[in-house]
């Protein structure tokens, strides 16, 4: 059933400069209560975004073998090219209505993650594809630690608490393209899921379908204001709060009839702690009525049992 009611705010993130505790409360207590926040005046520039859907939909339409030139075989879908019906949600019996690309942390040889952060894949063309998603994902890494900055305030930590857990941190951005779908399409675009990372900044959730699993069992429709962005709980963030900050299932489902011969486009930016970092409940978020539900791990650890799940990585 779909809940008409349950609406998650649009907050400003330019209210962060004026009102740092306020922006901190508001944000996190869409958290705590969706899993979700809507996140409007961001810092990333119009100009950047445009350029980077235009470059999208560049690539996406490129021939299918061109496309799969860029695809790691074995690589988990790190960098580079991953073609449809690749990756599958946990415990789904569809695989996903889905072709991406993903880019991550542009690190030096020799640096000390060398080892787990896989070096990029840089496509020939579209012309101005690397210098424009480089831009774009440290502008995205900026908003992230904004946001990180009010999920600590929230907590009651130091402000800059995340700072050292995310300094060279393995996120990952995210170029999804979901094709026009049949009318009698069995597979939702993208099956039911949490993510696996601290937060996921997305782009591109205007257009309908992009739905989270509420309270009571109802599913809820995120509907951002143009241009706003997506914020969720991942569910490292949620293992790090001990479930105080609950990382919510979502999904994509097709869209209606009308609207089945289009494309869908979005750009999510996962945000991850540094592979070293040990993923152990907060002391704060810990009670006599929540006591410690799961031990520490690293993020490495965590992540590379996870992407075997869900058919990223053999184990």
């Amino acid at each position: 059933m779909l809940d008409t009611l349950a609406e998650i705010p649009a907050l400003s993130l330019a209210d962060q400069q004026s009102d740092p505790e306020g922006f901190a409360q508001a944000f996190g207590q869409s958290f705590q209560r969706f899993g979700f926040a809507v996140v409007r005046d961001h810092g990333i520039p119009d100009a950047l975004i445009e350029r980077a859907w235009a470059m999208t939909k560049a690539f996406f339409d490129l021939p299918e073998d061109v496309k799969r030139s860029y695809f790691v075989e074995g690589g988990g879908g790190a960098r580079g090219y991953t073609p449809f019906k690749t990756e599958i949600a946990k415990g789904a019996t569809h695989v996903d209505l889905k072709e991406f690309w993903h880019i991550g942390r542009q690190i030096a040889a020799g640096h000390r993650f060398e080892d787990k952060m896989s070096p990029n894949i840089w496509p020939d063309q579209p012309e101005g594809f690397r210098e424009t998603f480089l831009e774009l994902f440290q502008a995205f890494d900026d908003a992230g630690d904004k946001l990180l900055s009010a999920v600590a305030r929230y907590l009651g930590l130091a402000p800059d608490w995340f700072d050292h857990a995310v300094k060279d941190g393995n996120s990952v951005l995210r170029l999804l393209h979901y094709p026009p779908v049949d009318a009698d399409a069995p597979e939702v675009r993208a099956g039911a899921h949490e993510d696996i990372n601290l937060i996921t900044l997305l782009l591109g959730a205007e257009e309908a379908g992009l739905e989270l699993l509420d309270r009571g069992g109802t599913w809820l429709a995120v509907k951002p204001p143009q241009g706003a962005m997506v914020v969720n709980v991942g569910d490292m963030l949620q293992r790090l709060t001990n479930h105080v900050l609950p990382s919510t299932t979502h999904r994509v489902v097709n869209p209606p009839p009308e609207r089945r011969g289009h494309s869908r486009y979005s750009m999510p930016f996962f945000l991850h702690p540094a592979p070293d970092f040990l993923i152990k409940a907060l002391p704060s978020c810990v009670t006599a009525e929540n006591p410690e539900r799961e031990p520490p791990i690293t993020a490495h650890d965590y992540l590379a049992e996870r992407l075997a799940e869900i058919g990223l990585i053999k184990k």
